[in-house]
């Protein structure tokens, strides 16, 4: 059985998964992913039993929130989001720190968590490449292409893809491929005077 669609959908986005007990909501986020993975009937590998591992997809699923996830997504937000909503580009030696940031730690996961192997745990894709494709699909929102020049990475990419079935994956990941269209969206709808001074608040 494959893993529910809502469980490799971008962050924040809420997680409805149909257990034994009946319907529960979860939001995104590594305990919700993991309980999801352990009380749906999911194969073992999404999760596994084995303790090592299991210990691995831990590992990464720590890992992630400070490293990838943080460094992915500011880069979302310097390239397309700020620039927009503030009319101003964020300044140069904040966007190359933010790159060199976002390059060290996606060579970190090539040379810690993905080595030589097909996928994080070895040769079976689990929870912790769910996870890790999400944050590295971020940048992409805003025309920053992460897999070029790197093989091992875009291999890994199209392997996860395989897995999830390319149907799927292209489906979960339509908002962050069309995030250029969110700056309209915005305006559209009123929110840049909302968002605006938040902005501010966090990148100044």
């Amino acid at each position: 059985m494959q893993l529910p669609l809502a469980a490799i959908q971008a962050p924040n986005q809420a997680v409805e998964d149909s257990i034994s007990r009946g319907a529960m909501r979860l939001a995104w986020g590594s305990p919700s992913v993991r309980e999801a993975a352990t009380k749906c009937n999911v194969g073992d590998h999404w999760y596994p039993e084995d303790p090592l591992k299991r210990a691995r997809v831990d590992e990464y699923l720590s890992w992630q929130h400070s490293a990838m996830r943080a460094h992915a997504a500011k880069i979302f937000w310097f390239r397309l989001m700020i620039p927009f909503i503030t009319g101003e580009d964020v300044p140069t030696a904040k966007m190359d720190s933010a790159m060199e940031d976002l390059n060290n730690t996606l060579q970190l996961f090539e040379d810690k968590f993905l080595q030589d192997n097909p996928f994080i745990v070895g040769d079976e894709i689990s929870l912790a490449d769910v996870v890790a494709i999400v944050e590295i699909m971020q940048p992409l929102g805003s025309c920053l292409d992460v897999f070029e020049g790197r093989p091992k990475l875009a291999a890994w990419r199209d392997r996860v893809k395989d897995k999830i079935g390319p149907k799927l994956f292209d489906e979960a990941h339509k908002d962050i491929l069309n995030a250029k269209n969110l700056p309209q969206t915005f305006e559209k709808n009123h929110m840049l005077d909302f968002l605006k001074p938040k902005i501010y608040k966090l990148f100044s």
